[in-house]
């Protein structure tokens, strides 16, 4: 999920996506606005216009024209040239080699939903940046497990320090990116103030201030700290390692994954006791924590995870529910175990759970 609060740039931005209405479809619009939001830039409008109808697309250009300073059009390449013809003569102006329209006080920049694009989105940014006489940057505040109460409230203290800010909130599996975007007029004593604000509110769930994976993060605390680490997982069915083994290099410190789905790989492969197994249950605090100590007893990791629970749809055949999950992180001296009631679809519980992992793993070692 993405939430825009934006205040930064005022200048006058029109979105017009053509596209066929007969076949039901919407393109996903979602880079743009990302990228555009990344450079302090927003939409005051987007319209989606229906290729097949010249009045539509007449009644959509001109309104672009008469009430908003810059336009960017998202078309089909095949469009290129009957669009560029009818644009170019209600502007008095051409298209340039790579797609932007020049005229007066006024841009219209094409891109094609296909292929063929030789405009680039930095381009546009160029334009805008020398028209507007302004230049952005961006802070980041990652976090994980952080409830949007918190959030909202870390934005609202650190909108009360400066008013002239963005921010851009990307959540997805219960990891956050937090961007503020800043113009070069803001001062540093400001931005230190509105870091420190934000970052008092979310410590508990901060993993870094830079723009970096949770896994990246994780990986370069076991460098630094020349860590081994092993994972075992139930449900989440090697998700967890596969995020770790995506880091280039990530063998310097990852000595090893299991994949202990069944009841019978987690007692033969990490001696979880069967007494336990048949007392409490495969997704249970006790059985978490046996799979990370049968992860320690090898004496080839210096920390270890271990997963266990319910992605649904359907629960085992237990009374309890979907999206109960445990996660123990151990050391060779202590296994923390971790319970959470997650919600959503087993997508999301299987990825939200491989987030938090990766992140008591970091919280551990922090």
């Amino acid at each position: 999920m993405k939430t825009q609060l934006s205040n930064v740039n005022a200048a006058k931005l029109c979105l017009l996506v053509f596209r066929n209405k007969k076949l039901n479809c919407v393109e996903n619009v979602n880079p743009i606005l990302d990228v555009m939001a990344g450079y302090g830039y927003y939409f005051d409008k987007i319209s989606f216009v229906n290729f097949s109808d010249s009045k539509e697309i007449i009644r959509a250009v001109e309104d672009g024209k008469n009430n908003y300073e810059n336009i960017i059009i998202y078309c089909p390449n095949e469009m290129e040239n009957t669009l560029q013809s009818y644009i170019g003569k209600i502007y008095g102006a051409k298209f340039d080699a790579i797609g932007i329209l020049h005229s007066g006080n006024s841009e219209v920049f094409m891109f094609y939903s296909d292929s063929g694009n030789r405009l680039r989105f930095s381009d546009v940014k160029k334009v805008l940046d020398n028209k507007y006489c302004t230049k952005f940057d961006k802070l980041y505040v990652k976090t994980v497990g952080a409830p949007s109460e918190k959030i909202s409230e870390a934005i609202e203290k650190a909108k009360r320090i400066c008013t002239d800010l963005d921010f851009n909130v990307y959540d997805k599996y219960g990891e956050c990116c937090i961007e503020i975007v800043y113009s070069a007029n803001t001062s540093k004593m400001v931005l230190d103030d509105v870091t420190r604000e934000v970052t008092k509110t979310l410590n508990n769930y901060i993993y870094a201030m830079e723009n970096i994976s949770l896994a990246k993060r994780l990986f370069q605390i076991l460098q630094l700290r020349r860590l081994k680490i092993s994972v075992a997982e139930s449900f989440t069915g090697g998700g967890l390692g596969n995020k770790l083994v995506n880091e280039p290099g990530i063998s310097e410190v990852y000595f090893e994954g299991l994949n202990t789905y069944s009841n019978e790989a987690k007692t033969e492969r990490l001696g979880v006791n069967e007494l336990t197994l048949k007392q409490y249950g495969a997704v249970s605090e006790q059985t978490a924590y046996e799979m990370a100590e049968g992860l320690l007893r090898g004496g080839n990791c210096d920390i270890c995870i271990a997963t266990t629970g319910i992605a649904g749809p359907k629960s085992d055949n237990t009374l309890k529910p979907v999206g109960l999950i445990y996660i123990a992180v151990g050391l060779h001296d202590t296994v923390s175990v971790y319970k959470y009631n997650l919600k959503g679809d087993r997508d999301n519980v299987t990825n939200t759970a491989i987030n938090l992992a990766l992140f008591l793993a970091y919280k551990t070692l922090k």
